[in-house]
């Protein structure tokens, strides 16, 4: 978009001075600023409104949304969870963007004034208008947003008004510029951190620095944990896990082979006071769902089933924050972080000197080839195990193509990540009825003789095991159908011709 074409502009500190000086056609420019009033940004962690270009904001106990096409919305609300907030055009638009599992956080805050610049006629009529925003960040920096509103029968005086703003430095707004300029030292977040791989890079080079990436994912969600803001903190220090236990696995050889078994068993302590908190996530955020798959008489002993989940979850949340804050802890986090910041203390293995784009060529290849195999056994008989190593399989394809993904050409290689990623849904739901029906087995054998509602609990737990059991079967259907889709010659020969390498190492 060309700064004559703009929605909004951005103009330069101290610009509303510039904007009534001198007449504009025969125009009068003026300017009218109400008084300043608090104002906060908003975002939730993943910051997924500012990749949207996106600015919203609580003040005078309303929420306003700033759109990238020029439109301004209000509504009554604060933050919290989107899908707590009341009916809205800002909760429409926030519904499509944010995660509904995601908190909405302060960004930063400061003082806001608002008003307009109009340009008068000679008998006091505005012919154009633009709304002003005028904040002003803790942090020193100010911003000064001017969005043009055109009147019917006045074009010629929106072309003037666009004119002075631009005269006076304005440039159209594009990305986050609106939070750079306001917070430039708010941090960046992405669970998914661009690793750029250069054609001589080395495997170890590439797995160093892939690892290396990872822990500040880990220590970023640390906090959101801890003060129990939301769910994916927890999530995504799992992934990151899980990544960093992956490429210890996947890159065989890469790292001297002792070295790589201790630090896998490092990765898997820490992931270790996790696993039951997320379990319990998992049921609670599901709730809902849960007890639409049951008829209401045989849904009886559910209340009484989370009721119990919610007093072990808080009790498992504060466990795993003080965990987080121990010293033992914070010693083991670091000491993993010089390991893999590019210090001597990492020792090479046998195929440390393999080049990153031959490695990726023969994983990545050699793994799809093994999911083919196995996925052409599976059938209505096939047991759950089976399946389940298969979702394994896939789980570390994936990762390998998003570790090595910057090292291939884009337009060839993001269909195929989809096409796993499709996979990769039905094969995770048929894996989450399988555990969850595991897990309730387990949870009803360890309800106490005299637990109130013990029968009552048992009753509906074994009619959604029977539900779940159902679900399981219709979905190993539909994996079935997915891998005769990824596995097609069509598929085949774009694997082949992307990773297939004959001198690929051994």
């Amino acid at each position: 978009m060309s700064d004559t074409e703009a929605t909004r502009y951005h103009l330069p500190t101290g610009a509303a001075g510039l904007l009534t000086d001198g007449d504009m056609g025969g125009l009068r420019p003026v300017v009218t600023l109400a008084e300043a009033v608090p104002f906060t940004v908003l975002d939730c962690f993943d910051q997924s409104l500012r990749e949207a270009g996106l600015l919203l904001f609580a003040a005078r106990d309303r929420l306003d949304l700033l759109l990238p096409d020029g439109r301004d919305l209000s509504q009554t609300g604060a933050a919290g969870f989107v899908g707590d907030l009341p009916e809205g055009p800002v909760r429409d638009v926030l519904a499509g963007i944010v995660s509904p599992l995601r908190h909405l956080l302060p960004v930063g805050s400061g003082e806001l004034r608002e008003g307009t610049l109009a340009l008068l006629d000679d008998e006091g009529k505005t012919q154009a208008r633009a709304l002003l925003h005028l904040f002003a960040g803790t942090g020193g920096a100010d911003v000064l947003l001017a969005t043009p509103r055109g009147l019917r029968g006045y074009d010629a005086a929106l072309i003037r008004l666009r004119e002075r703003l631009i005269a006076c430095g304005g440039a159209a707004v594009e990305g986050d510029a609106l939070y750079r300029a306001l917070f430039p030292d708010f941090p960046l977040y992405t669970n998914k951190p661009a690793l750029r791989i250069a054609p001589d890079e080395t495997a170890f080079q590439t797995a160093r620095a892939i690892i290396a990436s990872l822990i500040p994912v880990l220590r970023a969600n640390e906090p959101g944990i801890i003060a129990d803001l939301d769910t994916e903190f927890l999530h995504d220090y799992r992934v990151a896990l899980r990544k960093i236990r992956s490429v210890l696995s996947l890159f065989r050889g890469v790292f001297d082979p002792d070295q790589t078994m201790r630090l896998k068993t490092r990765v898997s302590a820490l992931m270790t006071p996790t696993g039951r908190l997320r379990d319990l996530d998992v049921y609670l955020l599901e709730r809902e769902q849960i007890e639409d798959l049951l008829p209401e008489g045989l849904s009886g002993g559910l209340d009484a089933m989370f009721d119990l989940f919610a007093a072990e979850r808080a009790t498992a949340q504060a466990r795993l924050a003080k965990h987080l804050q121990s010293g033992r802890y914070a010693r083991e986090i670091e000491a993993l972080r010089k390991i893999f910041s590019g210090g001597k203390a990492l020792r090479r293995g046998a195929h440390a000197d393999i080049p990153s784009h031959d490695l990726a060529c023969k994983l990545i290849w050699k793994r799809y080839r093994k999911i083919c195999r196995m996925a052409s056994d599976i059938g209505p008989d096939t047991a759950d195990t089976e399946i389940h190593q298969l979702r394994i399989h896939c789980k570390k394809l994936r990762y390998l193509m998003e570790f090595f993904g910057p090292a291939f050409p884009a337009d060839a290689f993001a269909p195929l990540l989809k096409s796993l990623k499709k996979l990769q849904d039905s094969l995770g739901l048929f894996n989450d009825y399988s555990v969850q029906q595991a897990s309730l087995r387990a949870f009803v054998s360890d309800l106490g003789d005299h637990q109130p509602h013990g029968i009552a609990i048992a009753q509906s737990v074994g009619a959604l095991i029977a539900v779940l059991h159902r679900r399981q079967i219709e979905e190993r259907d539909r994996i079935i159908g997915s891998f005769e889709t990824f596995s097609s010659p069509q598929v085949r020969r774009a694997f082949h011709d992307l990773f297939h390498r004959e001198d690929a190492p051994s």
